[in-house]
């Protein structure tokens, strides 16, 4: 193995061929473009929220106060020892299967 490809030119698995930490060239690019931006851009938006512009209001709230997720319910048993957990885990993994829940916790409609 070479540079950590196989002997057929590709990565092996788990490798992706960038050292451990290494960002890509678009996150770079993006980067070196707001290279000192960094309290210019948040105080535009306040600014521009602040003189009525909706766009940027609502993008300043989102970073307030967001908008919480719906509440989920569902139905759990009482557990007691191991076997309930393990009843209820199965449920849980049968309402996300049947999409009762979802990652999202948001509910189906």
């Amino acid at each position: 193995m070479k540079n950590g490809r196989n002997t057929a030119g590709h990565f092996s698995p788990g490798n992706s061929g960038r050292p451990h930490g290494s960002r890509n060239k678009a996150t770079l690019a993006i980067e070196g473009l707001l290279e000192g931006q960094a309290e210019a851009l948040p105080q535009t938006a306040i600014t521009k929220a602040l003189e009525g512009d909706s766009v940027a209001l609502r993008l300043c709230m989102d970073r307030i106060a967001p908008t919480p997720d719906p509440a989920v319910t569902f139905s759990m048993p009482t557990m007691r020892n191991a076997m309930d957990a393990a009843e209820a885990n199965g449920r849980v993994l049968r309402a996300v299967i049947e999409g009762e829940l979802t990652p999202q916790l948001r509910q189906r409609v």
